[in-house]
């Protein structure tokens, strides 16, 4: 039996190292099982059907707490911006523009983090001069947050990002 030696201080969930968590290692799996599913897959339509029941079998495999707030985001940024294309990225509910993700969606449970995540990828358009959010954390989605986040998606898919303040 072959054993592995691990220098001092460093363990497999040391982020400060080379190595990766477990949960940061399943969701790489996970990517890479979705890339090799993608590629074997047939015409776009057929595609976008499969891509949008895998996003809501994985919604619905949450638990209750992150799966009302996957839940209600999907509503709202298919409400918001109709033309992105629900799809697994990493594992977790993402929304893409012709095949590239504009946002994610991470729950809690997925690192074992006290919140849920909303995100935007750095192709979304949502430029505000030198510095701007381009992740959220979201413990209880209001009505509210739901305008909000609305809002930043419909931004993120304008042809020209916004304006620029200094």
């Amino acid at each position: 039996m072959k054993t592995t030696h691990q220098p001092a201080g460093r363990t497999a969930t040391d982020r400060t190292g080379s190595r990766f968590t477990d949960e940061e290692r399943a969701a790489m799996k996970e990517r890479a099982q979705e890339v090799k599913a993608s590629a074997r897959r047939g015409s776009r339509a057929t595609r976008a059907a499969e891509d949008e029941a895998a996003v809501l079998a994985k919604i619905a495999g949450m638990q209750d707490a992150d799966r009302a707030i996957a839940e209600r985001l999907h509503a709202v940024v298919k409400a918001s911006a109709p033309e992105l294309a629900p799809k697994l990225w990493y594992g977790m509910p993402a929304y893409a523009k012709d095949g590239k993700v504009l946002c994610f969606f991470q729950s809690a449970q997925k690192f074992g983090a006290r919140y849920a995540t909303f995100g935007f990828s750095d192709r979304a358009n949502l430029d505000d001069g030198t510095m701007w959010p381009a992740s959220f954390a979201v413990k209880e989605l209001t009505a509210d947050g739901e305008a909000r986040i609305g809002a930043l998606v419909r931004r993120a898919v304008a042809e020209e990002p916004a304006a620029t303040a200094g």
